[in-house]
């Protein structure tokens, strides 16, 4: 994997808001989208935690994560495929992530400008952290199925 093929992951989670969340429980698979921020290729949400998804984390941390566009061209299709662990955060790395979000997401850096509606959510929320274990990159543009796989060791996981 080349340092291009890095900068290329991420400026694409950069450059996207919305990831599919996939939790598991005994009972049933569950997938919900959430909006996201990423430091590196770690990815931070938040979330009610009465959610299903979020009561899924609670019970199994396990996860797998897609981001990708809605494309009509099999040829253009390039997404991220994760597989990792979720959990609930607090303290400093609940600021990290609020900061982080902030910038990306600035309703939610800018709270006294905010409509009531969000505040309101905004205070019933948990924020999650997710540790991919695996990450792909898939580019059909390279061609039919091209997947690349990203190389997680510890200095990659987070931006510096």
């Amino acid at each position: 994997m080349t340092a291009n093929r890095h900068a290329t992951v991420l400026n694409y989670l950069r450059d996207h808001q919305v990831a599919t969340l996939g939790t598991c429980t005994d009972q049933a698979p569950r997938a919900a989208a959430v909006f996201y921020v990423n430091d590196g290729f770690t990815l931070f949400f938040l979330s009610s935690p009465t959610t299903q998804h979020c009561l899924n984390l609670a019970k199994n941390s396990r996860v797998a994560v897609t981001i990708q566009e809605d494309y009509a061209d099999w040829l253009e299709i390039k997404g991220v495929q994760i597989e990792g662990v979720a959990h609930e955060i607090s303290g400093e790395e609940e600021e990290k992530a609020r900061r982080l979000y902030g910038k990306k997401f600035p309703v939610v850096g800018k709270l006294a400008q905010a409509p009531a509606a969000i505040v309101k959510a905004l205070a019933r929320v948990r924020w999650y952290k997710i540790v991919p274990h695996s990450l792909f990159f898939i580019d059909n543009s390279v061609g039919l199925g091209h997947r690349d796989e990203i190389d997680l060791s510890p200095a990659e996981k987070s931006s510096p």
